[in-house]
């Protein structure tokens, strides 16, 4: 069964059929067709995940990130970010980046963190004489710091597969998340001031320092608000996020002042659509988690693992080249839904501790995002640079050492995670 189940998931991708029509189809057919359950079984197979509470954080998070990211937080954001950095070599790389991290804060999604920033500052960078190719790749790189700083969507859809504490996940991924970000600055640095890029000459009074910071505080107490009311136990994630969407509302309405009804409307639309999309991925992934979970196939390849490598460090290893490998065919929330439960049991037989796990999966399935063939975040930002994939392939070399630097040090230094 767990055969014909994969040789029908891997025959409907190759049609180019979406990943959770793939799932649903293989797992019917796996379960109906060549096992012995009843379609209502399977039925009810698809729907019993999504009736998860905690899963409700996924839409409301996404919700107050669109509200938030479509008015004029976008543009505040961008300033301070060009007070802070623009000045240095690299410096508009460098803005992009910051906003990048912060906008992570915010969203969630590195999908649509490098929609949003993407379409304000690559025609900027082009306009300031910086290569399309490069403002492409920055976005695209840093745009998946969104997957890791809260409220980051994959550590939730991690939390769900492993049963481990979303607030715990939350707070580890604070410290990869600026590592990241640091380490992107630095490419920016080094590969602005080799190839002589322009600087933002623009000076700065101290009035004008003041209203910066001011009209940007707002997005930036959102991550510090959700990381105290988890971290301080006085809400679950599921209420943080409705907290998070009742702060968007009263800042864009009260402080912004640019709350309208049509952009309500076209959150709510956008947010109805990204859930539909991963609530679909969450429904057949448990399909194909029971058949895999029924077969033995999780142990069984944890003791496999265990038994031929031996050691820890090479089975980490194995986890990250097979990580790495995935990530470039298929997106985050579905291989963090198909191939968490296995590498669940595969970490639970070295003792290497969850929370570490998911810090690495995320880390790893990012920079997915923005590697060909098929990295969203990279198909996005070339597109709105309009540049061809392999210029921005070529400009991302610095940025992949970045990310598998950062990937090395949270395999090999738990401590840096589970401080």
């Amino acid at each position: 069964m767990t055969v014909n189940m994969l040789i029908s998931f891997v025959l409907l991708m190759l049609m180019a059929m979406p990943v959770g029509y793939s799932l649903v189809i293989s797992g019917w057919t796996a379960l109906s067709v060549f096992g012995s359950m009843p379609s209502s079984m399977v039925v009810m197979k698809i729907f019993q995940p999504t009736q998860s509470f905690p899963l409700l954080a996924i839409p409301f998070f996404v919700l107050s990130g669109s509200l938030m990211m479509s008015g004029k937080l976008g543009q505040r954001l961008v300033a301070l970010a060009s007070m802070l950095v623009g000045k240095y070599p690299g410096g508009l790389g460098q803005v992009n980046v910051v906003g990048s991290t912060i906008f992570g804060g915010v969203s969630g999604s590195a999908v649509a963190e490098a929609s949003a920033l993407g379409s304000m500052l690559i025609p900027w960078q082009k306009r300031e004489g910086y290569p399309g190719a490069f403002g492409a790749a920055v976005t695209a790189s840093s745009s998946v710091i969104a997957g890791l700083m809260p409220p980051s969507i994959p550590l939730i859809l991690f939390a769900t597969v492993s049963n481990v504490s979303i607030a715990a996940l939350f707070i580890a991924g604070v410290l990869p998340a600026l590592m990241l970000a640091i380490g992107m600055m630095t490419a920016c640095y080094v590969t602005g001031k080799r190839r002589n890029f322009p600087r933002l000459t623009l000076k700065y009074t101290a009035q004008e320092v003041r209203s910066i910071l001011i009209t940007a505080l707002p997005a930036l107490l959102m991550p510090v608000i959700i990381l105290v009311l988890l971290r301080t136990g006085i809400a679950t994630p599921t209420e943080v996020s409705i907290i998070a969407v009742a702060y968007a509302l009263m800042v864009s309405a009260l402080i912004y002042r640019d709350l309208t009804l049509a952009r309500v409307v076209a959150a709510l639309s956008g947010t109805v659509m990204t859930t539909g999309m991963v609530m679909l991925i969450i429904a057949a992934a448990n399909i194909i988690a029971y058949i895999l979970t029924s077969g033995g196939v999780p142990q069984a390849v944890a003791q496999w693992a265990v038994d031929t490598l031996g050691n820890p460090i090479l089975v980490i290893l194995a986890i990250n080249l097979l990580l790495l490998f995935i990530g470039m065919f298929l997106d985050l929330p579905a291989a963090i839904l198909l191939l968490g439960p296995t590498l669940v049991s595969i970490a639970n037989a070295i003792g290497m501790d969850l929370v570490q796990l998911g810090i690495i999966m995320c880390v790893n399935l990012s920079i997915g995002l923005f590697t060909p063939p098929i990295g969203t975040t990279l198909f996005v930002a070339s597109a709105i640079a309009r540049e061809r994939i392999g210029s921005v392939v070529r400009e991302l070399i610095p940025f992949y050492l970045v990310a598998i630097s950062v990937l090395l040090l949270v395999s090999y230094v738990p401590a840096m995670i589970l401080y």
